[in-house]
């Protein structure tokens, strides 16, 4: 009996999350209104719920959408995502697949444009080719290639620069070993010659 209860308020649960509104968006039935919010593809909500029929995400900051984030809404019907800074690189092939995915008159891929890279600036995402898209991928990749290169210099220079500094000191610390070496052995034979000099007055006045 335990476990039977136990079972249905995990499902009641599970039922109340599917149907709760995602933050950042308003909800009105099946329709799930999260335009115009500034949100962000960092700030976007992980998830919509499962009975979604209109989803509207236009005039936004989306340069990218999560891979799989709108492949469980199986009811959907109208998406919008016109208005947002698409970024048009590696991260736009989940998007450009599944708006490939839909039918012309869902529209949902009007308005879909490219802000950058500035090769494709202007162009519809679902137009274009997968040569076009590897290539942007390809710019970003010698970016990050440069981008590391220059980390890396900077890391051998300065290493250098602590290498030649602990050199440096090394040298000096040798240095002054030896200064001290000298002028202890300069300080022990100035005391030998006292001590004979000490011993040739006490001979001579015992004579």
């Amino acid at each position: 009996m335990t476990v039977h209860l136990l079972l249905g308020l995990l499902l009641s649960l599970g039922a109340h999350r599917s149907l709760a509104c995602p933050h950042l968006c308003s909800c009105q039935g099946s329709q799930v209104d999260c335009s115009s919010r500034s949100i962000t593809s960092d700030s976007l909500p992980s998830s919509f719920p499962a009975e979604t029929e209109e989803l509207r995400l236009h005039d936004n900051l989306l340069s990218t959408l999560p891979n799989g984030i709108l492949d469980d809404l199986t009811s959907l019907s109208s998406v919008s995502l016109h208005g947002n800074p698409w970024i048009c690189d590696c991260g736009i092939l989940y998007l450009r697949a599944w708006l490939r995915r839909q039918s012309a008159s869902m529209g949902s891929h009007l308005g879909v444009i490219c802000s950058s890279p500035p090769s494709l600036r202007g162009r519809s995402v679902v137009y274009l080719t997968e040569e076009e898209v590897l290539e942007s991928c390809h710019y970003w990749y010698c970016n990050l290639a440069l981008a590391s290169l220059g980390s890396l210099i900077v890391f051998v220079v300065v290493q250098a620069a602590l290498l030649i500094a602990l050199i440096a000191f090394l040298r000096r610390f040798e240095r002054i070993s030896k200064e001290a070496k000298r002028a202890t052995e300069e300080s022990f034979a100035a005391g030998d010659g006292h001590r004979e000099n000490d011993y040739e007055r006490l001979k001579d006045s015992s004579i």
